[in-house]
């Protein structure tokens, strides 16, 4: 039986904030944190909505033009 499986979800988020702040520090394991973000909503539908008739080249050049690449 792993452990996780015995732990309550505040000490698996606590579990996960310390391996994280021992390998990035407390700095970078913030940054992660703040970065991290589920999300909502149907990702695909999404994409489509976004990219709908767009080329490879044309999203390439939206990213290169947004500082992206």
């Amino acid at each position: 039986m792993s452990i996780l499986n015995e732990l309550t979800p505040v000490e698996v988020r606590r579990a996960g904030w310390e391996a994280l702040r021992e390998k990035l520090g407390p700095a970078g394991a913030l940054k992660f944190i703040l970065d991290y973000d589920r999300g909502e909503g149907n990702y695909t539908e999404l994409r489509k909505k976004i990219f709908k008739g767009k080329s490879v080249k044309d999203i390439i050049q939206d990213m290169k033009s947004g500082g992206y690449a």
